[in-house]
């Protein structure tokens, strides 16, 4: 599932844009996963802008080649199953292959339950949940923290949620992911900071992906949307670009001095 163009010079200062400003992530390398849509592709499309070297990966390898060839020779695709030990392995040596050194890792793949009382979810939609939003951010500390300690420097970026912090009735499991991947983010923090490795979080409000129906209980009108907007005093859903925005700061040495944080990029919902 990979693709070429590792030919990328990798210099020794940060590098400038088109309009001659600094890029932040020049000469870095990252994997981003659930990258083929959403929140995922708007990191990774901010990642390649900054000068980073990208590997998109996904469950869905067609969407991940598509937008890694529209990255063009900045990006990789790698097809994964972030739930599998085995996939997620495959994924990091792919990504320590191609790039030969992995600099920033983002934990943004994830899922939810459809709106129910707490009670009704299915055992089936329980562990769907818990493997896609928990136990992959386990598989792919296993498989890449030791990488990193080696090189005594990385950035880990968990994508959590506002519902990890302000739960909503009704997707109670989903809630409960986040405010895990939350505290996670913490205590990898604590303790991979004497390592060198950074670990931080950002809590997006709902935005234009795939889960946005269920975020608004299973429903997806014009008046369903005001509702929820008028929670957001911003006005606004969260967006690809706003994610991407915060990813690149936080993944950056322009943050060297911030580790254990979660960012809620949600236009003040949780206030």
């Amino acid at each position: 599932m990979c693709r070429g163009g590792l030919a990328i010079r990798f210099p020794g200062r940060a590098e400038t844009g088109k309009e001659g400003t600094e890029m932040r992530l020049a000469g870095k390398t990252a994997i981003v996963t659930g990258a083929a849509s959403g929140f995922g592709a708007g990191i990774a499309r901010r990642f390649a802008a900054e000068g980073a070297r990208v590997m998109v990966a996904d469950i869905n390898a067609e969407g991940a080649a598509a937008l890694a060839s529209e990255l063009g020779e900045a990006a990789l695709a790698q097809a994964v199953d972030v739930s599998d030990g085995a996939s997620v392995a495959a994924m990091a040596e792919a990504a320590f292959a191609a790039f030969g050194r992995l600099d920033i890792l983002v934990n943004n793949a994830g899922v939810t339950h459809l709106p129910a009382p707490l009670e009704e979810v299915s055992e089936a939609d329980f562990d769907r949940v818990w493997a896609v939003n928990v136990k992959s951010v386990y598989l792919s500390a296993r498989a890449i923290v030791p990488h990193m300690k080696a090189n005594g420097a990385g950035a880990i970026l968990n994508v959590a949620s506002t519902a990890g912090v302000s739960p909503r009735p009704r997707l109670n499991w989903y809630n409960a992911s986040k405010g895990w991947m939350i505290t996670a983010t913490r205590a990898m923090a604590v303790e991979l900071a004497p390592k060198g490795v950074r670990v931080n979080a950002i809590n997006p409000v709902a935005g234009e992906t795939p889960l946005l129906k269920s975020f608004m209980g299973g429903e997806d009108t014009p008046e369903v949307r005001a509702k929820f907007l008028a929670t957001i005093p911003l006005g606004r859903f969260s967006t690809p670009e706003d994610m991407g925005n915060a990813a690149a700061f936080l993944c950056s040495d322009e943050a060297s001095m911030i580790t254990g944080v979660a960012l809620e990029v949600d236009g003040g919902r949780c206030i």
